[in-house]
């Protein structure tokens, strides 16, 4: 029984812990694009990076 008096308060600790990571990463628009990286890593780019092209035509 002496325990709960320990873990109670940890785990509402670790709760408002959590919460105050949640409400940081909303403030800082951690959720503003979901779509945006998934599709960036999809993305099919047929033209190689500028220096490739540069040193390919010399």
């Amino acid at each position: 029984m002496d325990v709960l008096f320990v873990l109670i308060p940890v785990a509402l600790g670790l709760g408002l812990l959590g919460l105050a990571a949640f409400l940081w990463a909303m403030k800082s628009n951690q959720f503003e694009d979901l779509d945006g990286a998934a599709w960036r890593a999809i993305m099919d780019d047929d033209l190689p990076p500028e220096d490739e092209r540069d040193s390919r035509s010399t």
